[in-house]
């Protein structure tokens, strides 16, 4: 189905286009969602540093402010006290789309997003829920450096009541906004800036992407890699190469880490015996840990070789290109990966 398949390369996307798909880029179909959320609910606005500028967020909020006024609002520099406003509002029934601009940032939403919004439905007994929705912009570029380019979903991964959606293609982006908006409790919705330009097919109607299923992006025996947002087209590219060696490598792209569907993984890991995981953030308690220590609670015969997991050392970013070079793992990296659980 073309609606899970990764475009790699511009002959990709040309493939889809003449075969008759619609192809836009992921930073497009945000802005599709953002568009069908508001025309379509008059209890949902936007808000977030930048979302009314020429800028728009990258492209992601373009040219809204134009169209629906007030309810695509800047704000000021004051995560906490914004994000507590946009748990308010959504606890009375609107539906606000929150948007940080970069992850670094959400730690000074943090009491807000761990012991407010994530929390109410559950301690009114079901009675109040917080359909929020906050996007953070994830990845590295520009020498972004230490404070400006970390992935720190998996730091939300222990707070109970919270979603964390990771879309990784165009389709994703759009379908996984539109279920995150139907949401009736909070999702954290992460965005990987080097995926924005990224171009795939997406449907014009409306559709959703349930939060928390995965999908196994390309099919293999011999080994299974599990990569989320940005990992994904990096794994999908190694998977090519490997096959030339006679390789044949399944890629799963969970999509959410929370609620992480397991039974794909276990599933494709029962073929292959063999996982390597791949994450946009440190190693030390990424979500890589919490899916090895839930498959050596399950069903850790299935395993041949030891689990190897890529991402990144623990280590604040460096800014230097060179020093970047060096940092962030890529494709040969996943390849070595996938090597070394077939050398057992």
């Amino acid at each position: 189905m073309p609606w899970t398949s990764v475009c790699l390369n511009d002959e990709d996307v040309c493939c889809l286009e003449e075969s008759g798909h619609r192809c836009l880029t992921y930073v497009q179909a945000l802005r599709e969602a953002h568009d069908m959320i508001l025309a379509s609910d008059p209890e949902a606005f936007v808000i977030g540093e930048g979302v009314d500028d020429a800028g728009g967020v990258f492209g992601s909020t373009l040219g809204l402010a134009e169209t629906y006024g007030e309810r695509v609002m800047d704000m000021p520099i004051a995560e906490n006290g914004l994000t507590g406003v946009a748990i308010a509002a959504a606890s009375v029934g609107m539906r606000p789309i929150l948007v940080h601009m970069r992850a670094d940032f959400l730690p000074m939403s943090m009491d807000q997003i761990v012991n407010h919004a994530a929390k109410w439905h559950s301690m009114t007994g079901g009675q109040v829920s917080i359909p929020l929705v906050i996007r953070s912009i994830i990845g590295r570029g520009w020498g972004s450096a230490a404070q400006h380019s970390q992935g720190l979903h998996s730091l939300f991964l222990s707070v109970p009541g919270l979603k964390i959606a990771l879309p990784a293609t165009p389709y994703d982006a759009k379908g996984m906004l539109l279920a995150a908006h139907a949401d009736p409790n909070p999702v954290l919705y992460f965005e990987h800036r080097w995926l924005y330009g990224a171009k795939g097919p997406v449907p014009a109607g409306h559709y959703t992407v349930p939060l928390g299923q995965a999908v196994v992006r390309r099919s293999g025996a011999d080994a299974t890699v599990v990569a989320v947002s940005h990992a994904v087209p990096q794994a999908m590219q190694a998977a090519a190469a490997l096959k030339d060696d006679g390789i044949g490598v399944e890629v799963i792209d969970p999509r959410a880490i929370a609620p992480l569907d397991m039974d794909t993984i276990l599933a494709s890991v029962a073929k292959t015996g063999r996982l390597v995981i791949c994450d946009v953030a440190c190693r030390t308690a990424g979500y890589g840990a919490e899916l090895t220590c839930r498959l050596a609670e399950a069903a850790p015969q299935l395993l041949k070789a030891p689990v190897r997991r890529v991402s990144f050392p623990d280590l604040p970013t460096p800014a230097s290109p060179a020093l970047e070079a060096a940092y962030y793992p890529g494709v040969e990296d996943i390849k070595r990966a996938v090597r070394q659980t077939l050398a057992k």
